[in-house]
């Protein structure tokens, strides 16, 4: 899968339950591990699993395989591997704390660059019409 459209889907999914500060790094040239680290933050322990299990149910959706979550019985760091993209989903002091976007460095992805959601347009139902006029 195209390494741009599994961005978006993983912002996107992160955006569908309120993930707070994301940020994306490119890592390719720091590790041959995987393509991109996505560090989100949650305000509560329920919303870091519910944050990972959209994250993860979404790249189900895309027919990724292998994918791991890591944290859930704490629920402070959540970690979803979906092989090329690598999600950390943090509670504000323990992002603070580990201060991940040091490790890995850089700039973050411009994500306003990125191709356009992969969500579905809703389809309008109202023909703007009341059905007494028609």
């Amino acid at each position: 899968m195209d390494i741009t459209k599994l961005q978006r889907a993983v912002i996107d999914a992160l955006e569908d339950v309120k993930a707070q500060d994301i940020k994306v790094y490119n890592t390719t040239h720091l590790t041959s591990l995987f393509d991109r680290v996505v560090i989100a933050s949650a305000t509560s322990n329920r919303q870091t699993r519910a944050l990972a299990s959209s994250v993860a149910d979404r790249g189900r959706s895309l027919e990724l395989t292998g994918i791991t979550i890591e944290g859930e019985d704490t629920g402070e760091w959540v970690v979803v591997d979906l092989g090329d993209v690598v999600v950390h989903i943090m509670q504000p002091a323990i992002r603070q704390y580990y201060n991940l976007e040091e490790i890995w460095g850089g700039k973050p992805v411009r994500v306003k660059l990125l191709p356009e959601s992969t969500r579905v347009a809703p389809i309008p139902t109202d023909n703007g019409y009341d059905e007494d006029e028609a």
